[in-house]
């Protein structure tokens, strides 16, 4: 099985490299915020729980998210492996993610970084507000502290993987196949030396 964690900043091409990797390595993808909102669609135990924090507006507990991402690992037993996206978030989120993983006797085999200076984040995101009608995509203060938050909380994740050599940086900036190109040389390289 291969597992990799894919980071990048708002604005940065997570989601448009994410579904070119998944289709190219036949990775399952596990979105927590699409897993979150699936488990509330179908009404599970965990679903009905995060619902009831969230309208209270309360975060949904590691445990929980840990407790979705266990559910989609056994729901998938034939996975080639995963793509993560938008976790682990936190120092807490890594450990605990790896205590599952090497649970299921794996663990992650890769951390890909996207980086993108924050002039050209700005500039994107501030484009896709123009198209999407997010709301958080229009205003460039707004954008400023999306990206900062990200920031400070994701540097603790990587230095997480950095400690056991799995992190590489990717810039993030270039064509979208330029850039896929960078991560696909990455992962086929990892790849190599797993077998």
């Amino acid at each position: 099985m291969f597992n990799l964690i894919l980071f990048g900043p708002p604005g940065s091409g997570k989601g448009t490299q994410s579904e070119k990797l998944i289709a190219k390595f036949s990775l399952k993808h596990l979105s927590t915020g699409d897993i979150l909102r699936s488990e509330i669609r179908n009404g599970t135990a965990l679903g009905l729980e995060a619902k009831s924090l969230m309208d209270q507006g309360q975060l949904v507990p590691d445990a929980v998210v840990i407790g979705m991402i266990r559910s989609s690992l056994e729901h998938n037993p034939d996975a080639r492996g995963f793509l993560f996206d938008g976790f682990p978030r936190t120092n807490a989120q890594a450990n605990a993610l790896d205590a599952l993983l090497a649970e299921k006797n794996t663990s992650i085999n890769i951390v890909l970084a996207l980086q993108v200076s924050k002039s050209e984040l700005v500039k994107r995101l501030l484009n896709r507000g123009l198209t999407s009608g997010r709301t958080d995509d229009v205003n460039e203060s707004i954008i400023g502290s999306r990206i900062e938050e990200y920031e400070r909380k994701t540097a603790a994740v990587a230095d997480h993987y950095k400690k056991v050599h799995k992190v590489v940086y990717i810039s993030g900036e270039g064509t979208v196949e330029e850039i896929f190109q960078k991560l696909c040389d990455e992962i086929e390289e990892k790849l190599k030396s797993k077998k």
